[in-house]
């Protein structure tokens, strides 16, 4: 979006405001989530987390969020961050750039910077027209692509549409075009030419058929180029990353495939150029691909920002190697996707039983049959066809079962039955509900003979050792309760900084906290901020606001601000007397809390060092003593 008169913005700080200011939470919120009014609040189920119930309250008064069930919360910028789990500075460009705020100086690449993109832009433009052009010029060189593309039934119209093209068979004649309007150093960072062994410059790809790489805006950032003739030394070549071409964080076609995804919310992820040329060309319009690099978490993120069930299919070659690409693949956007929910494991078709709940992503794969690539498969067989396959294609968990299962007969000895019934249950330990994982079993064990119960029962095994460091945690939730009301005593007397409705002012707030009473690392973090911000801020609002753009890299403190906003509300609408008694019985509270924690220690340290009478004795004194302050002897 363009915007002629820009807001000038001098600080970092000062743009967040700016931002929040625009920003209301209920429209923020119910654009992603369905919201229904009850009382004060909105109501409506957590996109964080397999909610079945709505969990998440939003506060118009406080703008905020707050999920009662999985902690999540925040301010109305921490939520567009989570949700479309971007980075906070990308959102925050794109939101000024929205609102036609001009970015600070020292956040802004300077001019330079800027001008150095913009001419590499400008020389990829060039680049890509000179290399389509050519591939017309009826060249030797340029027919024997033009009978390639030809051979894989890309017709001109496919040409045109992704602006193929091809490199000559000649060492500089792209650089001999370029450097008319561009630099050296412009075409070098652009990732279009090479240094010579002689001090000079050449093409970086020659006798290739070129592939522009566009981003979602449809600007040409890079190229790809493939081989004419077989055995050459590498069939692929790309461009370099440079500062405009991230292979990491861009999808090969998401220029041309955004609307579709959207309008299908879906993707499917192919591995190759021409994989998702022939599909989009042939009607499968939401394919994308990886440019030459595996499928990264920030290829994830951009995906999720365009399908909202973020439903995902997985169409690489179905030889091995695809097989391990699958894998591969899915790992990423399970650990990705991990923190907001599970991932879909079947078909509510099929189960009905346990039809309801959200889920963080579903993923399928597409294979289709004869051991075919996607292009190969769509030239042969048609798109309609392909879309078919894509429409029944299996959930991932139910595709590396049967690719696991088509080994069955290979296992003929008792060590390769063991050793497939391992490769089964690093399958099935991955499905939640014990329910459907009993029904897979079951299925499982006649296919390949194996008893239901010592299959089972080696599956539980498994679930031990997964859930190990869970229990752990479980176990250690249960030794340490003394410390979760610690630390809920702590965020509740700090909260009282954030009461809307104090009768106290923050001086008087700070001379009635004691030294060292709040200890927890992350709120101490809190309680500093709150000290510097104090001289900085008119009221508490501001104060709350200008907490959330310190904390915005951090979730947890994000986290522990928002709790503390909802324990404030117990200090609203008192009188000054009793609020300032309700401090203070925080305030002993606490002091016993830290008192009883520190007899036990030492009670603790006591049984340790009894063998050794001397410190032992020492050791006793120290108890009488505490003894002694806790119940107020002389």
């Amino acid at each position: 979006m363009y915007h002629i008169n820009m807001v000038q913005v001098s600080s970092f700080e000062e743009l967040i405001s700016l931002i929040k200011d625009r920003l209301d939470i209920v429209d923020v919120v119910s654009q992603h989530v369905a919201l229904k009014k009850s009382g004060a609040n909105y109501w409506g189920l957590c996109p964080f987390h397999n909610d079945k119930k709505p969990s998440m309250s939003v506060s118009p008064s406080k703008g905020i969020y707050k999920c009662f069930s999985c902690g999540a919360g925040g301010d109305a910028l921490h939520f567009l961050v989570k949700y479309q789990n971007r980075e906070y500075k990308d959102v925050i460009f794109e939101l000024a750039d929205k609102f036609g705020f001009e970015l600070p100086k020292k956040m802004n690449p300077n001019n330079e910077n800027k001008n150095i993109k913009k001419d590499m832009l400008s020389a990829c433009k060039k680049a890509a027209d000179y290399y389509h052009e050519y591939l017309f010029s009826k060249t030797t060189d340029a027919k024997n692509g033009m009978t390639l593309l030809e051979k894989r039934d890309i017709t001109n119209d496919i040409i045109n549409n992704y602006h193929l093209g091809f490199a000559p068979n000649k060492y500089d004649s792209l650089y001999k075009e370029l450097k008319k309007d561009f630099s050296d150093d412009i075409l070098e960072k652009a990732g279009l030419i090479l240094k010579s062994n002689n001090g000079g410059y050449i093409d970086r790809f020659r006798n290739r058929i070129i592939i522009p790489i566009r981003n979602e805006n449809g600007e040409t950032v890079a190229f790809g180029a493939r081989a004419v003739k077989d055995g050459e030394a590498a069939k692929y070549l790309n461009s370099s990353e440079s500062l405009i071409y991230n292979k990491s964080k861009i999808l090969f076609g998401m220029d041309t495939a955004l609307n579709a995804i959207k309008e299908q919310d879906g993707v499917i992820i192919m591995e190759g150029y021409f994989d998702v040329i022939s599909a989009q060309s042939h009607g499968v319009k939401n394919a994308v691909g990886s440019c030459g690099t595996a499928l990264t978490p920030e290829h994830v993120k951009l995906i999720s920002r365009y399908t909202k069930s973020r439903r995902i299919y997985l169409s690489f070659d179905t030889d091995k190697a695809g097989v391990n690409a699958t894998k591969r693949g899915s790992k990423v956007i399970k650990e990705t996707l991990s923190a907001i929910g599970n991932v879909k494991q079947f078909d509510e078709s099929h189960i009905s039983a346990v039809s309801d709940g959200k889920y963080a992503c579903e993923i399928r794969v597409v294979s289709p049959p004869q051991g075919k690539d996607p292009d190969e498969f769509i030239r042969t067989m048609g798109g309609e066809a392909y879309l078919e396959y894509a429409k029944n294609a299996p959930l991932l968990i139910d595709f590396l079962l049967n690719n696991t299962l088509k080994n069955k007969n290979d296992a003929k000895t008792p060590q390769e039955k063991a050793e497939l019934v391992s490769q089964i249950i690093d399958i099935l330990k991955d499905v939640n509900n014990k329910i459907i994982q009993s029904e897979y079993v079951k299925m499982v064990s006649s296919i390949i003979d194996v008893d239901e119960k010592a299959l089972l029962k080696e599956l539980t095994k498994a679930d031990i050792n997964q859930d190990y460091h869970y229990k752990l945690q479980d176990n250690n939730r249960n030794v340490t309760k003394s410390s979760q009301f610690e630390e809920k005593a702590q965020k509740n007397l700090l909260s009282v900084f954030l009461s809307t409705d104090s009768p106290l002012s923050y001086m008087r707030l700070n001379e009635m906290f004691p030294e060292n009473i709040i200890r927890d690392e992350k709120l101490i973090i809190v309680k500093n901020t709150i000290d510097k911000l104090s001289c900085t801020v008119n009221n508490v609002s501001e104060l709350i606001k200008e907490l959330y753009t310190q904390f915005i890299e951090d979730e947890s403190l994000t986290q522990i601000l928002t709790d503390l906003i909802g324990y404030s509300e117990a200090f609203n609408h008192l009188e000054p007397e009793e609020f300032e008694r309700a401090v203070k019985e925080n305030i002993s509270r606490l002091n016993k809390l830290y008192q009883e924690k520190e007899k036990k220690e030492l009670q603790e340290k006591y049984k340790q060092v009894n063998d050794d009478e001397i410190e032992a004795l020492k050791m006793q004194m120290l108890l009488r003593d505490k003894l002694k302050l806790r119940t107020g002897d002389k």
